[in-house]
């Protein structure tokens, strides 16, 4: 065993460790000093639909699976489940050190890109400059500002992954081994699969070159060798995985990124599996947007941010001297300083010295690198181009298979966020080899292309409208104030970006022709990194973004929720404010709302196709002051007792013809396909007939009875149990979601089958007397599949502990 040299082995990577730490609790201070924590907007929503879920959990210790709390009932795969990777949570809280939520990943994005970058070659205190330039990317910190803990979480645990590879493709294949398990299984345990799909092509890219490679050296059967390696330690990683991905792969095919079962009016056929393009592509870039990567504010920075939010603003003071107020309020909302073709977004700034490494890369590093990471980078930007470049990503999106179970393609730019630190630290790394003379005319280049841009915009504000989509229609004198304050904005950081590459240009310069020690350039490059950087994440996370921990206001009941919630019997509701963008109803109720990407595709038919329309005839006949309850039939059986339009005890409507848990129908529509069926169930009347598509149930047979009854005796969100009295055989509607995976139905504990009726409810062919029935939620996906979860799990520990001793002790 190679002995170990304080100085050389131990003391890089210490202070490593204590810088990500002090550089973790300096950006994210009112954590550690005010006893905050962030408010994170996803993460509020996550909460309301969570609530049924996470009290069930701390009742009983159990899992409930599912929750009546969104969209009339959905399993809870999506929202909270606790699997058997308890154990790869641990892990986590050992490489992250036990920091707190949210600090913790952009923890574990410092220390997974440190170990890539030690994995290619790159010295230590370098290495601390590239790996802070990842994590404290805008990308990452308006990402968790937003609350998309696990996207942030998947893409820290990214280059873990590559490390684990690339040790193995360089003969180092025992630890690669027991880091590529331990690092996927990181990476999975965070659930995002978009995130893993990114990872994918940057893994198949680098498998690319290493074929290249192998062909050119004549070395494929070592190539097959690694890959041998890698495939168990693949398989194993996704063993942690097993149980929830069998889960959310079940549950895909019945939600909206599943096929649709629908005929369009143009075509006999159902519509393509996935995503509809408009919905995936809502959130595209730009063509020149991907600018923003060096220069934040070249479209004028967030959709968040107003320009009447600075009284020094033109914008500002043309609206205080327009001497019309109320023309001044209305254009007011056009003030945002983001131009751009996005709803909602903001720069993601990988940083300027970060560009000008990534060109110095393409300069200097060995050709291999350059050949497999500047085609992912640029892969990146077309992808998140979107539907600003249709043909090349609607054909990626009808082709690439699963890519179109994906929305938010501007996430892919983190695929360029990946590849620009490292490739120019290899390249800084080859350039750090050469004398100045040796470098000049070919550091020239990406020094002139990139600081000549900055200075070029700075110079010039650059040559766009500077007014977003409809903003030309607005008053002259208005648009011209526009135009300067986001041309400032611009030429402000054009030119903030040019004097950070300055001052490192001047900083290598100094080093290269020896007039400081070589030590000051990596001190140096830390510095300049950790300003530029926190300096545009501020913009994005300031104090305003931090709460204290007991602050539970937004979920305080207002008087509508308190009125509501005397109401002790089994009801849902019906919220027309942000009805599927929001899950704050969902935190006290019953709601057939929410706030998910994912819910089921019947469910968005229905609204699509039936409850819309209801919803606007309700609006009309409540203005006109007529309601007609009775006529609301996609309501009534989905048990909508109350209506909110707001938060006060006057915003809510009751509806007294709501159809309750369950009841009996005294007829069935028999139809022969899903489009039939909602065609049918528009005109039918769900108190009296239901609706049953004999081409996938075969209709019982059943007699009416008008006495019959059925009330609901027991409630749990994975268990619920009726009593039923009916003098003849008959069909019982439920206001339950159907899904096929996982719930049994018993009457009198011999399970019978569930009929789907009425497109998404459930159904029984309940036989005459008195009976007990009871639906339970027990999907195998979590019963069997988390037993592999579990067992994985536990090997993964024992393969990267004993990948770490044995290569320590055999030097490998």
């Amino acid at each position: 065993m190679k002995k170990i040299k304080f100085a050389e082995h131990v003391l890089p990577h210490a202070l490593a460790i204590i810088t990500f730490l002090l550089v973790s609790i300096f950006f994210f201070n009112p954590i550690f000093f005010d006893g905050k924590t962030l408010q994170q907007d996803d993460i509020q929503q996550f909460k309301g639909s969570a609530k049924e879920i996470m009290d069930y959990r701390e009742r009983t210790g159990e899992e409930a699976l599912w929750t009546n709390r969104m969209f009339g009932g959905m399993p809870a795969y999506l929202i909270s489940v606790q699997w058997g990777t308890e154990v790869i949570a641990q892990l986590k809280r050992i490489v992250t050190l036990g920091l707190p939520h949210a600090v913790n990943n952009i923890f574990a994005a410092f220390i997974s890109y440190y170990i890539l970058l030690l994995v290619f070659g790159i010295r230590p205190y370098l290495a601390i400059a590239g790996a802070l330039a990842f994590g404290l990317s805008s990308y990452m910190i308006i990402g968790l500002g937003a609350g998309h803990n696990a996207r942030i979480g998947a893409i820290a645990f990214m280059p873990l992954v590559m490390a684990g590879i690339h040790l193995v493709f360089t003969n180092r294949r025992l630890l690669g081994f027991g880091l590529t398990t331990a690092g996927f299984a990181l990476h999975l345990r965070e659930n995002h699969v978009q995130i893993t799909y990114y990872l994918f092509l940057i893994v198949l890219g680098y498998g690319i070159m290493q074929l290249v490679l192998a062909i050119r050296d004549k070395k494929v059967a070592s190539l097959f060798t690694n890959v041998a390696i890698l495939i168990p330690a693949v398989l194993i990683a996704l063993g942690t995985y097993f149980a929830p991905l069998w889960a959310v792969q079940e549950y895909s095919a019945y939600s909206i990124r599943g096929k649709s079962e629908l005929a369009s009016p143009q075509q006999k056929v159902a519509s393509a599996d996935g995503l509809d393009k408009a919905y995936a592509f809502q959130y595209s870039n730009g063509i020149l947007e991907p600018f923003t990567l060096l220069i934040p504010n070249f479209y004028g920075g967030g959709t968040g941010e107003f320009l009447v939010q600075d009284p020094d603003s033109k914008t500002y003071k043309a609206l205080m001297s327009s001497g019309n107020e109320q023309t001044a309020n209305q254009l007011a909302s056009y003030s945002r300083a983001y131009w751009g073709p996005q709803p909602n977004t903001a720069p993601y700034y990988a940083g300027a010295i970060i560009c000008l490494l990534f060109a110095i890369g393409i300069a200097f590093a060995d050709r291999q690198y350059v050949a497999w990471l500047v085609p992912v980078g640029i892969l990146g930007v077309m992808l998140s181009w979107g539907s600003s470049f249709e043909s090349f990503n609607y054909f990626v999106f009808d082709y690439l298979p699963a890519y179109n179970k994906f929305r938010s393609v501007t996430f892919a730019l983190l695929m360029i966020l990946f590849a620009m630190p490292l490739l120019g630290l290899l390249g800084l790394e080859k350039l750090l080899t050469l004398t100045w003379k040796e470098t000049q005319k070919k550091l020239f280049w990406p020094i002139g292309i990139v600081g000549g841009i900055c200075l070029l915009l700075g110079i010039t504000g650059g040559f766009g409208s500077f007014l977003a989509e409809g903003e030309s229609q607005l008053p002259a004198w208005f648009i011209n104030a526009l135009q300067d304050d986001r041309t400032s904005l611009l030429r402000g950081d054009a030119m903030r970006s040019f004097w950070f590459i300055a001052i490192f240009c001047a900083l290598l310069w100094a080093t290269l022709n020896k007039y400081i020690k070589s030590y000051f350039l990596p001190i140096g490059l830390v510095l300049l990194v950790v300003i530029d950087m926190v300096g545009i994440d501020a913009r994005y996370l300031s104090k305003e973004k931090y709460v204290r921990k007991r602050d539970n206001s937004f979920f305080a009941p207002t008087e509508a929720d308190s009125e509501i919630l005397k109401d002790k019997s089994n009801y849902r509701v019906y919220n027309l404010q942000g009805t599927f963008s929001e899950a704050r109803t969902s935190y006290f109720h019953q709601s057939i709302g929410g706030y998910h990407g994912a819910k089921m595709r019947r469910y968005q038919d229905l609204y699509d196709s039936a409850l819309f329309d209801e919803t606007n005839m309700f609006i009309n006949d409540m203005q006109n002051g007529n309601p007609q309850y009775n006529n609301y039939h996609t309501m009534n059986m989905l048990n909508v007792k109350y209506v909110t339009y707001g938060n006060q005890r006057n915003n809510i409507i009751p509806n007294p013809a709501a159809n309750g848990p369950a009841w009996f129908v005294q007829s069935v529509k028999q139809v022969n396909s899903p489009t039939e069926e909602l065609a049918a169930l528009k005109n039918a009347n769900t108190k009296n007939e239901a609706v049953l598509d004999v081409s996938k149930f075969n209709l019982p047979v059943i007699e009416s009875d008008s006495m019959a009854s059925i009330n609901l005796t027991s409630y749990q969100p994975n268990e619920l149990v009726y009593e039923s009295n009916s003098t003849t055989n008959g069909l019982a509607v439920f206001s339950e979601i159907y899904y096929a995976k996982g719930w049994k139905a018993y009457i009198d504990n011999q399970e019978t089958e569930i009929l789907r009726v009425n497109y998404v409810l459930r159904a029984l062919a309940v036989p005459a007397g008195k009976h007990e029935i009871k639906f339970e939620f027990k999907p195998d996906a979590y019963y069997i599949g988390n037993k592999i979860t579990t067992a994985s799990s536990w090997l993964v520990i024992l393969i990267l502990l004993g990948s770490i001793g044995l290569s320590l002790r055999k030097n490998d």
